[in-house]
């Protein structure tokens, strides 16, 4: 009997010192938390910069019955073609002339036997890559004149802007001011919300550099980039 009171009032003691240390434990963490009083602020960095790099593709088609005749033909444009870029300021490791490409419409016709007129077409491609952005530009508009002298040019070619290429390759120049300017823009954002909470702003709990992108101004301007980044920066407040 007086074993069984014995554990029944040790089993009492137990549980009571359990349920008072959880309290004291849950108690401290609510503390914790209340005096852990955090902001997240975003901070943004958004600038312009001209493009560095074209990649202007030149493309070019002719069409015929004789194959040879049609190589033949391709090549007198291509020196044409390249011949132009050098007069327009280009070097010779600014221009690449890829293969030919040629379709036999005979053999694309599986069994059909209507007439082609010609039976060969040929699809030809000179890439420019450099960093004389003024000097491509200017040359897309002037490109046309080969197209009085005879050269056949895929219908995109004529909206130039569209098929060319403008790359920005400078952004880690740009990272470490952009990324200084998105922070001290985020800075301020919390020092603003600390005063209006009457608070006062700690020191940063976590920061988050987002990701840099880059895209064209505009459609009508694509050699001029919008270079864009957002950090994520969480502060400490206490009163």
């Amino acid at each position: 009997m007086n074993d069984s009171k014995s554990s029944l009032i040790l089993g009492i003691f137990i549980f009571a010192g359990l349920a008072a240390m959880g309290y004291l434990l849950g108690s401290s963490a609510i503390r914790f938390r209340e005096l852990e009083r955090v902001v997240s602020v975003k901070g943004l960095s958004e600038r312009e910069f001209p493009a560095d790099i074209a990649v202007w593709p030149v493309r070019f088609t002719a069409a015929g019955n004789d194959l040879s005749a049609l190589y033949a033909s391709l090549e007198e444009d291509t020196k044409r073609v390249t011949e132009f870029l050098a007069a327009a300021g280009f070097s010779a490791a600014e221009i690449t002339t890829s293969a030919p490409i040629v379709t036999d419409k005979l053999a694309q016709q599986y069994g059909n036997n209507e007439k082609v007129q010609l039976r060969y077409s040929a699809r030809q491609t000179v890439t420019v890559y450099s960093n004389k952005i003024d000097s491509v530009r200017s040359s897309q508009n002037k490109i046309a004149e080969l197209g009085k002298k005879g050269i056949a040019f895929s219908g995109e070619e004529y909206q130039p802007q569209q098929q060319t290429q403008f790359l920005f390759t400078k952004l880690n120049d740009v990272k470490p001011a952009m990324i200084e300017e998105a922070t001290h823009k985020a800075r301020e954002v919390a020092e603003k919300f600390a005063s209006d909470s009457h608070s006062r702003l700690g020191k940063i709990k976590s920061a988050i550099q987002g990701q840099f992108t880059i895209e064209d101004r505009d459609t009508n301007t694509p050699y001029i980039k919008r270079v864009r980044i957002v950090s994520t920066v969480d502060y400490y407040l206490s009163d």
